[in-house]
């Protein structure tokens, strides 16, 4: 199924729902509203799945992992290796994002999209590779238009599938050393902003290769000037294949009705694309926290997303994907298992006894 065929099939919230679901809400032994966002939570999700009563979901966060040619202008510590050593040691187990998500019993599963290794056959690992790793955008756009395309719908389409396996509630991560550069390249188009204002230190970069990451990105946008309008031409000339991935997934998503809980900065780019493709995916995000990376708070700003948590995390992977899910499920196991006043025979506010 291509991206304009998924776009027909995104459904607008059914705020009618949501009102349903607040009454039940209201209807719980506890004073209205205070639980707070967790309500918010367990009244959106039934909203945008049309489920007035759902069941806890099965939770699945795909970790993308991309490499990026833009390494090639110093602008990470960690050399371009680092991709495939941590693909495998996802498949192991062995991650962070692999102990949060058995916290929050939710699947990993590992994509490579464009990893620069050809891995050998591997139980569990999913292959979408449309190119081994980006070109330096620097010089030459990171990807060609029909290549974002190819992410987007491979990403789309694990969306679709997931769906069908009866996975409710989708987490987004990512792996790919390089992937801050082309998202902060992402993030000043699309939301206006300075270069440098939302440009961090990724995987702890010191202060001279900051700035010259910072300069590279403003090279590369006088080179390329990506149309902001147009999210497939900024995409292709300075995003990751890790990216459109994400991108592609948020996408799917929504049209199978599955809210789509973010990451950090990696994902809050892929979101602002996904968004530019299909504005109307925008109501099925949610984002699991702030990022430290001084980008994630123009991105979240401009999604109009408030995140849930701010635990200075900037690890990626889908680590705060996890945590994220864990409080969507914590929230409808609220809206669902808790008594009513009628059913626990509790006296409302202002009943006289």
């Amino acid at each position: 199924m291509t991206i304009d065929d998924l776009l027909s099939l995104i459904q607008p919230p059914d705020h009618g729902l949501l009102e349903q679901a607040q009454r039940r809400l209201d209807r719980l032994t506890k004073p209205p509203g205070s639980l707070g966002r967790l309500e918010e939570l367990a009244a959106c999700y039934v909203m945008l799945t049309g489920k007035l009563m759902p069941n806890i979901p099965r939770a699945a966060v795909y970790t993308f992992a991309a490499d990026h040619g833009i390494v090639q202008e110093g602008v990470s510590a960690y050399p371009i290796e680092v991709t495939a050593q941590m693909v495998l040691n996802f498949l192991r187990g062995g991650a962070g994002v692999n102990v949060l998500a058995r916290h929050a019993d939710a699947e990993v599963r590992v994509v490579d999209i464009g990893v620069a290794v050809e891995f050998p056959a591997l139980p569990h690992l999913i292959r979408r590779k449309i190119a081994p790793g980006t070109k330096n955008f620097l010089h030459e756009p990171a990807m060609t238009r029909e290549q974002a395309i190819r992410a987007l719908e491979a990403g789309a389409t694990l969306a679709q599938e997931a769906a069908r396996e009866g996975i409710g509630l989708l987490g987004t991560g990512d792996m790919g050393i390089g992937n801050t550069t082309a998202s902060a390249a992402i993030a000043a188009l699309m939301t206006s902003e300075p270069v440098e204002a939302v440009t961090g230190r990724g995987t702890g970069i010191d202060d001279r290769r900051l700035s010259d990451k910072i300069r590279v990105i403003e090279a590369a946008l006088a080179f390329h000037r990506p149309n902001p309008d147009d999210a497939l031409d900024v995409l292709a000339k300075v995003g990751g294949f890790e990216i459109a991935g994400i991108a592609g997934l948020i996408v799917g998503g929504a049209a199978a009705r599955i809210p789509v809980v973010l990451d950090g900065f990696i994902s809050g780019a892929a979101a602002l694309i996904a968004v530019g493709v299909a504005p109307a995916c925008r109501d099925y995000l949610i984002a699991s926290h702030r990022s430290v990376e001084c980008g994630h708070g123009a991105v979240l700003k401009r999604l109009g997303l408030a995140p849930l948590l701010d635990l200075y995390l900037r690890l990626g992977e889908g680590t705060g994907a996890c945590l994220g899910i864990g409080l969507v499920q914590a929230a409808l196991k609220i809206y669902s298992q808790m008594a009513t006043f009628d059913e626990a025979g509790v006296s409302e506010r202002g009943t006289q006894c």
